[in-house]
């Protein structure tokens, strides 16, 4: 690109506004121009109303910028939202229809039937959804979300998956304290601990798979038929979410074909050299005791997903082990990668 364009970030002092904060500082296509956050912020910069919680500095640059409402009116056409979901469905919504592309790490609008819920490599096609957006809701602008991080990861699984019949998953997940955003969890609650529950994630990775897997047909997604069973836990990991996954087929195709689907798995922006798109969207390690996220998460600046112990299941078919960066992968990265998609396809003008 000849010129960067001018984005801004919705929620930038939260943990997922950080980690936009890191992705798009030394961006090729995108000049970070803009940050906006809750009215307490609003008006002090950047390092005085922010924790930082990242392992890199916070930009100099970025940390003079003086933090702006999260209103219409000075912010760039493009926005990136980390908002919290109690806010971001009124917030984006104002943006959209004042004429901004808002893409968002929120939930409020992924199962809207107008709303594209996109990973790039696995369902790219979804964003003609634009196409009736304005029609359905008068916007001038647009939104287009990213899914749950948990449910990225186990969708980067399962795309490869689609072509054998996939007709059924049972998931297990051992999930990052990171994921709670900042401070969360108490000391007390999760060292030396496991929590089998967090709100409202099971229903995500049931519901939204079957929109991210679904086909698209005049206009709208027709929902994949496959049946998902999910368990979220959260255990004491800072980084890095890590999936037990078992999937049942329609007709059992052989370990072979599903290592090579695996090993084979690409899609756009591989095909189209987006800058933040990893060579190879999903890495098979044979070690028996792999992927860990001690070893692994970081893997291509934590855009790559890990896979390994394909094996038999008594139960469905097979049985495997994912694991990717929550942070990265499964939230802030993923929609800088949404974004040059959108680029590339002319979304962004």
């Amino acid at each position: 690109m000849s010129q960067q364009i001018d984005v801004g970030i919705l929620g930038a002092t939260g943990a997922v506004g950080q980690e936009f904060i890191v992705h798009l500082t030394s961006h090729p296509w995108f000049r970070l121009a803009w940050v906006a956050a809750s009215p307490r912020s609003a008006g002090r910069r950047y390092v005085d109303a922010t924790s930082w919680r990242l392992l890199t500095s916070c930009p100099d640059d970025v940390a003079n910028m003086v933090i702006d409402t999260a209103t219409p009116g000075q912010a760039p056409k493009v926005l990136f939202s980390g908002l919290d979901a109690k806010v971001a469905e009124e917030v984006e919504g104002e943006f959209a229809k004042a004429g901004h592309v808002v893409i968002s790490n929120a939930r409020n609008y992924r199962l809207e039937p107008d709303v594209p819920l996109l990973i790039p490599e696995v369902n790219a096609d979804h964003l003609d959804l634009l196409r009736t957006q304005g029609v359905t809701r008068g916007w001038t602008g647009k939104i287009v979300t990213n899914p749950n991080c948990s449910t990225i990861i186990l969708n980067m699984a399962l795309g490869p998956l689609r072509q054998f019949g996939l007709r059924a998953v049972n998931v297990t997940t051992l999930q990052a304290v990171s994921g709670a955003g900042y401070p969360g969890l108490p000391a007390l609650d999760i060292i030396g601990n496991v929590i089998p529950y967090i709100e409202d994630e099971e229903e995500k990775m049931e519901t939204e798979t079957k929109k991210i897997l679904g086909f698209l047909e005049d206009g709208y997604v027709r929902s994949h038929p496959v049946q998902v069973s999910a368990h979220t836990t959260r255990i004491p990991v800072i980084n890095g979410h890590t999936e037990m996954v078992s999937v049942g087929f329609n007709e059992t195709p052989d370990v072979e074909a599903l290592l090579k689907a695996f090993h084979d798995f690409s899609g756009r922006p591989q095909a189209e050299q987006l800058p933040s798109a990893p060579p190879k969207p999903l890495v098979y390690l044979t070690e028996p005791n792999r992927p860990q996220p001690r070893l692994d998460i970081d893997r291509d600046g934590g855009m790559a997903v890990t896979l390994g112990r394909l094996r038999p299941c008594n139960v469905l078919d097979y049985k495997f082990v994912v694991l990717g960066h929550n942070t990265i992968r499964g939230a802030a990265g993923a929609a800088v990668l949404n974004a040059e998609l959108m680029q590339v396809d002319g979304l962004l003008e």
